[in-house]
């Protein structure tokens, strides 16, 4: 073959270099071929639209107290404790675990895990690749996650917390589906492209619903379990 003369050219765009090979620095940034996008300003349109729906949300609360009278009870009375005595519906699903967990479980350990979780989060690399929760099939990934939710199952159900074990163990069911019935189009499709950080945080939600309603509808006098129409 005859010898060729090939010159290096630096070049922060890589369509100019001519052939094969380009060199790229981790301070350089590509230059890609992005065709312009319809782009606005925030005052005055998003503003304006925010405004319009805060307005109508006033409107819509001061028509709605018109016809439905707020849910007060009598005259705050020391000598007469309401039972139960409920939490504000933000905090009752921390109240709803108090019912199983003692005190320094459910009032102190489990707030302060989720503080540490929030804080510590941002640290990790999740929003750089953010795989789909099967991606890796290997027997080590099934393993662990069938420990792991295994292990959380038995200690709740050890406490009793039964809500959290359904709702755990119903989400476990559909992230096994995804795995048994792969598929890449329609609603199945993304949820089966959801990633381990997506589920965990619906399982928080869920999780968080569940045990809020429960407090809100579904407790009575004693904490014991009522029905909402009784």
């Amino acid at each position: 073959m005859p010898q060729r003369d090939f010159e290096l050219v630096k070049s922060d765009d890589p369509v100019a270099v001519p052939k094969r090979v380009a060199l790229v620095s981790r301070d350089v940034s590509l230059k890609v071929d992005v065709e312009p996008e319809e782009m606005v300003m925030s005052v005055p349109h998003l503003v304006l639209r925010e405004a319009i729906a805060f307005e109508l949300l006033v409107a819509f609360l001061a028509f709605y107290s018109l016809l439905v009278d707020a849910p007060l009870e009598q005259m705050a009375n020391p000598l007469k404790t309401p039972n139960p005595a409920k939490a504000p519906w933000y905090f009752l699903g921390l109240q709803e675990l108090l019912h199983y967990f003692p005190p320094i479980v459910a009032g102190v350990l489990v707030p302060a895990l989720v503080v540490i979780a929030l804080i510590v989060i941002p640290y990790f690399d999740v929003n750089v690749r953010r795989p789909r929760l099967w991606e890796r099939r290997d027997r080590r990934a099934l393993l662990t996650f069938g420990s792991v939710v295994l292990g959380s199952l038995v200690i709740l159900a050890i406490f009793g917390v039964w809500p959290v074990v359904i709702t755990s163990f119903l989400l476990s069911l559909v992230m096994i589906a995804c795995l048994l019935y792969p598929s890449e189009t329609g609603w199945w499709g993304r949820v089966c492209k959801l990633s381990l950080p997506s589920w965990i945080m619906i399982w928080f939600v869920a999780c968080t619903v569940v045990l809020t309603l429960i407090g809100v509808y579904f407790r009575g006098p004693g904490w014991s379990w009522v029905w909402p129409w009784q």
